[in-house]
């Protein structure tokens, strides 16, 4: 704990980085001089249209985006993108696989099946998603192929992409954008939610190559097209414009750490710390197969339901929270995105030795 502020291990909406919330903070009732909020400019104004163009701007330079991939700044979360992506692409053949990794994959999969048949490529659900399955040879006539890089609720990610051959890879990436390199050439389309490295809840970025747009289904909404956010840049309506600011704020912040390579680093020595604790403790454990183990959602468990809320507990009043695991496999979840600095995990870490040597023995 820094000052008045807690180590927030949440997994969704997140720790931001305390540089931009000052930032912020500093610019929220005159924005550089112009005498506004940025909550209350217009979409259209010569100033906000310079906020979303540098945020895209900085987008494409940390993860080298080509020219023929568009970036859009959406609505709806990565929820919708489960919706929408189908809606624009099942159309090409009337048939989609999907990789089954845990919960947000399989709600995916429930809403493909809407707009067209949906083929289970592979699945992890028979070890209880702790692992990233191998994908058997891709039968032909799909129109995409979409996986989830990282499962925030399980603690999994890819090392490795599917080879989907001339098929559109089609990637959710919400929990785990920007936290390591990633060739984005490899995917038909991008997308993430932003609540959890890229800003606050409100705006979902989507990057897709353009040849991909406009083979939306016939009924498909308006406000559901690639090819007209394509086409308006993102401002057919008015957009989510202050978390749009906030994720140009967090790209300055990436960019100021040293890119995306950096932080991949920073990423890698906060989860072997964490990892190295649980693979050597004997109260705590995890169930991820070490291969496939997260950067940025860390799963633990605890013997009994008692000492997990004594550990919540006595962790919040260490200003330790939003501990937590998810309601659907219970136990706790250290979610340590980009913007969680090293000495959260390592105040996490020292708790986690104290406890167990306060209630090891009692077991």
């Amino acid at each position: 704990m820094t000052g008045e502020r807690v180590y927030n291990f949440s997994a969704g909406p997140s720790v931001l980085p305390e540089e931009v919330l000052k930032k912020a903070s500093d610019e929220m009732l005159n924005y550089r001089g112009s005498g506004m909020s940025v909550m209350e400019m217009s979409h259209r104004s010569r100033i906000f249209e310079k906020i979303i163009g540098e945020a895209e701007e900085r987008l494409r330079r940390l993860m080298d985006i080509p020219d023929d991939y568009a970036v859009l700044f959406l609505q709806g979360g990565a929820s919708l993108q489960f919706a929408m992506v189908p809606m624009n692409l099942m159309g090409r053949t009337g048939r989609a696989g999907y990789i089954d990794t845990g919960h947000w994959s399989s709600r995916a999969i429930k809403e493909a099946g809407l707009f067209g048949e949906v083929e289970v490529l592979a699945s992890s659900a028979d070890r209880g998603y702790t692992y990233i399955p191998a994908m058997s040879p891709i039968p032909e006539g799909l129109s995409y192929v979409h996986i989830t890089t990282n499962n925030t609720i399980y603690g999994t990610r890819y090392t490795s992409l599917p080879d989907t051959g001339d098929i559109p890879l089609v990637a959710d990436a919400s929990s785990n954008i920007l936290s390591e390199p990633v060739d984005i050439r490899k995917f038909g389309i991008y997308y993430a939610g932003a609540q959890k490295n890229l800003g606050p809840a409100g705006v979902t970025v989507v990057i897709i190559r353009k040849d991909l747009a406009g083979g939306h289904l016939p009924k498909t909404p308006t406000m559901l097209r690639y090819d007209i956010h394509v086409e308006k840049r993102s401002l057919y309506n008015t957009p989510p414009c202050y978390a749009i600011y906030m994720v140009g704020l967090v790209l300055e912040w990436v960019e100021a750490q040293g890119g995306v390579q950096t932080i991949y680093a920073q990423n890698q020595e906060k989860a072997e710390l964490l990892y190295w604790f649980l693979d050597q403790s004997d109260l705590f454990s995890t169930m991820v197969e070490p291969a496939y183990r997260s950067l940025t959602n860390v799963p633990f468990f605890l013997p009994s339901e008692e000492l997990t809320q004594t550990f919540l507990k006595e962790a919040e009043a260490q200003g330790l929270v939003n501990l937590k695991g998810h309601r659907s496999v219970g136990g706790l979840r250290a979610s340590i995105y980009n913007a969680m600095p090293k000495e959260g995990v390592e105040a996490l870490v020292a708790f986690m030795k104290d406890f167990e040597r306060r209630y090891g023995r009692r077991r």
